[in-house]
């Protein structure tokens, strides 16, 4: 375990990104910092209780943390870490860039960034490993603030050497990297950025984490099995709803059965997992009604596109995305709502473990916490559906792991 180096999960959700890191073999964490007490629990669970990935420090209290109260309350501690900590990982929450929400510049969680850099000033890990979404890269300009383009403040904050002799700065490289290109069934581009401390970028740049990545991926994904390229079907075919039976954790509901796996991917991510009911894979009770209106949806519209105004005037509906999947591409990038989508083939939402798969979650990680909420209790609860939607996705997160490394 020594000889493993280690990282701090910054905003780290329900796990993804350490669910990654943890699959790659190279990584022990220090500890993860995530607000959301739901996401924690799941994080907990998988990669704490069941697989001891992190060796938490005695001064820091072993639950969901606020990232402002640790760099308040411990701000001695985070110093004391310096020259043992190799990465500090993942990004602010992504809510107020967002291009597939309001983008709102005076959001609150924006501010998260001004955090982000404190912890990094006082840590001063030898690599930073930085992930948001695409709307990171672009400036508001609908708002009052005159527009920013907040990748550039954060890379231009970590490049800035101060005259405090303690803090030697970064050497740093952002570009926006599609997932479905690394194995995710899944068009998900995020912005990636990499920063490596200026004392030792001598032997290394943080544009080698980039070429590397690209050129490592054909390698990685034919080790374990899998193409550069899978599809919705290759993710989930073998979770289709062909035999059910009661929902484990909710008896009011049904959950479905494993069926054969059908493809290299679903071995992947089934592993030696021998459960014969997939974990959280609760299927939605729809009406009547709403099961016809997917029927005809799934006959009638163009996949993989929001539906057409004249299917919405037909079924009256006002929701801005509906979109019916195609099982032969990569689906589009999967949000927090679980009815954006309709199954390629059967008319009903995605279940959790069906996001999971998109995600490239391991079947033997088990989500925890409500599984859907609504209204204003959207702002302080993290259901199962939310935390995969969030997640970075671990099969890019493992190939993180791996460059990351061999270039430290």
């Amino acid at each position: 375990m020594s000889e493993k180096k280690t990282y701090i999960d910054l905003f780290a959700g329900c796990g993804g990104l350490s669910l990654g890191l943890f699959n790659s073999g190279h990584w022990k964490g220090k500890f993860a910092v995530e607000k959301s007490p739901d996401a924690f629990k799941t994080l907990e669970y998988n990669l704490i209780e069941n697989n001891s990935h992190f060796e938490w420090p005695n001064w820091l209290a072993q639950s969901n943390h606020d990232i402002n109260q640790i760099i308040k309350n411990h701000s001695k501690e985070l110093i004391n870490l310096r020259g043992t900590i190799d990465m500090v990982a993942g990004g602010p929450p992504c809510q107020g860039f967002s291009t597939a929400g309001k983008r709102i510049e005076n959001d609150s969680r924006n501010k998260l960034i001004k955090s982000y850099i404190k912890f990094i000033r006082q840590v001063q890990p030898k690599v930073i490993f930085f992930e948001n979404v695409k709307g990171f890269t672009q400036k508001f300009d609908k708002n009052k603030i005159q527009g920013k383009v907040y990748s550039e403040y954060v890379k231009s904050a970590l490049e800035y050497t101060p005259k405090d002799k303690n803090y030697l700065g970064y050497k740093v490289e952002g570009r926006l990297i599609d997932f479905s290109e690394y194995g995710v069934p899944q068009k998900r581009t995020r912005f990636i950025l990499v920063g490596i401390r200026k004392d030792i970028a001598s032997n290394t740049k943080p544009t080698d984490f980039f070429d590397s990545i690209r050129k490592e991926r054909e390698k990685f994904l034919v080790n374990k099995g899998i193409g550069i390229t899978n599809s919705l079907e290759d993710a989930i075919s073998d979770l289709l709803r062909i035999s059910e039976t009661v929902s484990p954790d909710t008896s009011s509901f049904k959950a479905g059965f494993y069926n054969k796996t059908k493809s290299k991917y679903q071995k992947l991510l089934k592993g030696d997992y021998s459960a014969k009911i997939p974990d959280s894979h609760r299927f939605a009770k729809h009406n009547p009604t709403t099961i016809e209106k997917f029927e005809f949806i799934l006959e009638n519209a163009d996949k993989n596109k929001t539906l057409s105004d004249d299917i919405k005037n037909r079924f009256n509906l006002k929701k801005r995305t509906i979109i019916p999947l195609s099982g032969a591409l990569p689906t589009p990038t999967i949000t927090t709502l679980p009815d954006d989508y309709i199954h390629y083939c059967e008319p009903r939402i995605f279940t959790v473990r069906e996001y999971a798969r998109i995600q490239s979650f391991n079947d033997w990680y088990e989500f925890k916490g409500k599984y859907t909420t609504g209204g204003k209790r959207r702002t302080q609860e993290v259901p199962r559906y939310s935390q995969i939607g969030n997640a970075i996705p671990p099969l890019f997160g493992e190939q993180v792991g791996f460059v990351l490394n061999s270039i430290l």
